[in-house]
């Protein structure tokens, strides 16, 4: 339990374990405060940058179809100024529109075998009804409801977004031009229908990766392009009543509702006017997706292109491991580094510490040479501890002469202080009075007469049992 407490208990380390770990920290710490700061600039950076990759994706993609309705527009004004074309709806009589007929019905058809995005092309007259076209189907239909229609016949040009034919029930985009009369009158409405299919071929093209996707919604946020061709004519968000009313009652889509994805994070992508992007999750039980959006500029409509996170969090992964692993392999080198630098430092200190020890108790003459042996070699450095241990060295050689210098002394005195306790006892005993009495008594026996009747050896017999007696009687009173 001891050894554990200091295991975790700092001020109880060794010295070389606190320098070893103090070089670490020292190290690793800043080190990894600038790792992680670097690894957070570089994070934000590859993120900005990969969302600004999707963006420009989406307006590369966003300019090639601004592109494809410039060209369309430019190809359909040229034709609505034909000849043929003004003459025939200029006529105003059966027999002048028939002599048109088989000229505009060439022309037509030469305009619509130019480009294999066409679908379609007819003409209408000032009532909204087609005259004439490369599609016999819209002969005699009416098609003054269309927005198509109701703009060009006031003199407009329009491109329609992604429509469901009323007659083909083929989703597509129409282009319409006013046509005049070299009066500068309007007689009649040029359109061209270019295949859905086509626009959606041109978004789908777009890939950044296996579970990517693009797409394209239109100025109310109705999808009309998507790789999953169930979404087509969903909304992102959900449509307000007046909106819903007006879509439905156009029969833009062919359809008596409008679903909703309910996606409120793609909000943002609703008339956009710039490009961003944005984190989303759809269905919302999976995984997040990123999106990067650009509005197109003739159309009001806003091309999205969608990934998913873990996806663009690959590169990000990758930056995370090599910032993790760079900082482990620096921090092991260091931790090796600093072992080695600190059993260095702390070689002679434990050294010192184990000579003081010796000295201390009083065992430093068993160790004294192989100490000497052990240090001596530290006093070759000219640093702070060789001279620590220089100075340690004198120092305790002279504790050790001073300490073998003192117990000699102290052996003498022992003696001295023996012999003088004995001379004082013997004192104490000689100077006692009872002694003294003992010592006269003695005196007087030895001076006294050897009596006849007494031979020599009772005389001496009986003058030991009296001294043994005065001494009794001495130790007694003692």
């Amino acid at each position: 339990m001891n050894h554990f407490h200091r295991l975790f208990y700092p001020p109880a380390w060794s010295i070389a374990a606190k320098i070893s770990t103090a070089l670490v920290c020292a190290v690793v710490i800043p080190m990894s405060f600038t790792a992680y700061y670097n690894l957070r600039q570089s994070l934000d950076s590859v993120e900005a940058g990969e969302y600004r990759k999707l963006e420009l994706l989406a307006t590369s993609t966003a300019s090639r179809l601004d592109q494809l309705i410039i060209d369309i527009q430019r190809v359909i004004l040229q034709v609505s100024n034909d000849r043929n074309v003004v003459g025939f709806l200029a006529a105003t009589t059966f027999s002048q529109r028939a002599a048109f007929r088989a000229n505009l019905q060439q022309t037509l058809h030469n305009f619509s075998r130019s480009n294999p995005d066409f679908d379609a092309v007819f003409i209408m007259d000032r009532e909204g009804r087609a005259v004439a076209g490369t599609d016999s189907t819209f002969i005699g239909k009416n098609y003054a409801f269309r927005e198509y229609f109701r703009s060009s016949i006031q003199g407009k040009s329009y491109v329609s977004s992604i429509l469901v034919g009323e007659t083909t029930k083929r989703p597509g985009m129409f282009f319409s031009h006013p046509v005049r009369s070299p009066s500068g009158k309007i007689v009649g409405v040029m359109v061209l229908k270019i295949r859905g299919a086509d626009i959606w071929a041109i978004v789908n093209a777009l890939q950044v990766g296996s579970q990517s996707y693009a797409f394209l919604i239109d100025q109310q946020g109705v999808i009309i392009s998507h790789a999953d061709q169930s979404l087509l004519y969903h909304s992102l968000v959900p449509l307000s009543p007046e909106v819903l009313k007006q879509v439905v009652s156009d029969r833009r889509y062919g359809l008596e509702q409008i679903e909703s994805l309910n996606i409120p994070e793609l909000k943002v992508m609703v008339k956009a006017k710039v490009a961003g992007h944005t984190t989303y999750r759809f269905p919302p039980q999976q995984m997040p997706r990123i999106v990067g959006f650009a509005p197109l500029e003739e159309q009001p409509w806003v091309l999205g292109v969608s990934q998913p996170k873990a996806q663009f969090a690959i590169p990000l992964n990758r930056l995370i491991w090599l910032y993790g692993s760079s900082v482990l392999i620096v921090g092991g080198i260091t931790a090796i580094i600093a072992l080695l630098f600190a059993r260095r430092i702390s070689r002679p200190i434990h050294a010192l510490t184990v000579a003081a020890q010796a000295l201390e108790h009083d065992d430093f003459d068993s160790h004294v040479l192989g100490l000497r042996q052990s240090l001596a070699k530290l006093t070759h450095s000219q640093d702070d501890i060789g001279q620590l241990v220089y100075v340690f060295l004198e120092m305790a050689e002279e504790v050790r002469m001073r300490d073998q210098k003192l117990k000699k002394q102290v052996q003498e005195l022992r003696i001295e202080i023996d012999e003088t306790k004995r001379a004082s006892n013997v004192a104490e005993i000689t100077e006692n009075e009872h002694f003294q009495q003992l010592q006269k008594k003695i005196q007087k026996l030895r001076e006294h007469e050897v009596t006849v009747s007494e031979t020599e050896t009772e005389y001496y017999q009986r003058l030991q049992s009296k001294v043994q007696s005065l001494k009794e009687r001495s130790h007694s009173e003692a």
